[in-house]
């Protein structure tokens, strides 16, 4: 039997929970294990931005009402954020890499100091070190210098900033909510190699998506 190596998904306490949806979403599409992590300030983001409830007891009913589908067999793991001795906080632990979506500029500076005060900041720092992808989306705007800061840290300890900054190509003033949150997840998981559908790539000809 193969060897199970999911992608690690941490979801922070910053607003814009539904790229986290689209990211979990597209990794199961693909065919990807995910294991998921969910910050004690994103279960709140999650229930002002959804009105969806995410408890440990009932994450799999929970995690299908959020993503809006029914979980089907897809390869999905939870580890509570305070759980300091869950797999993703060893380096042992076989995963293909994090993917923090949404990234509160406080998750950005735990991880930037190696703070590890959750299961989340603890994960991610341990990618770091293993030299693994780490794709970090921050949302805040605007920024201040400290968080410039903690972002220019986190780069050059290897992972990819990636800001939720929607791209308006593919379908112009006229895209909806949910193609500007694909086009962002798109992003994401362009950054790591997984194969998507979820936007239309820029062709070199003005006009040419919204044309068809």
């Amino acid at each position: 039997m193969d060897e199970r190596k999911p992608w690690v998904v941490g979801v922070s306490g910053a607003s814009g929970t539904p790229y986290a949806a689209a990211v979990i979403r597209a990794l199961f599409d693909a065919g990807e294990a995910v294991d998921l992590v969910v910050s004690r300030a994103a279960r709140l983001t999650v229930l002002d931005e959804t009105g969806v409830s995410f408890r440990d007891a009932h994450w799999k009913d929970d995690l299908a009402a959020w993503l809006g589908r029914p979980l089907d067999g897809a390869d999905a793991a939870y580890w509570p954020a305070g759980d300091l001795a869950a797999g993703p906080s060893s380096g042992s632990y076989p995963v293909k890499g994090m993917l923090i979506v949404p990234a509160s500029t406080a998750a950005c500076a735990g991880i930037a100091i190696g703070l590890s005060k959750d299961l989340l900041q603890r994960a991610a720092e341990v990618n770091l070190k293993e030299r693994r992808p780490v794709v970090v989306v921050p949302r805040e705007t605007p920024v201040t210098r400290s968080h410039l800061e903690h972002l220019i840290a986190l780069h050059d300890a290897g992972a990819v900033i990636l800001p939720a900054s929607p791209g308006f190509y593919a379908a112009g003033a006229a895209a909806t909510a949910a193609q500007l949150v694909d086009f962002v997840a798109g992003k994401v998981l362009d950054a790591v190699g997984v194969s998507h559908s979820l936007f239309t790539r820029w062709s070199g000809e003005l006009g040419h998506s919204r044309s068809r």
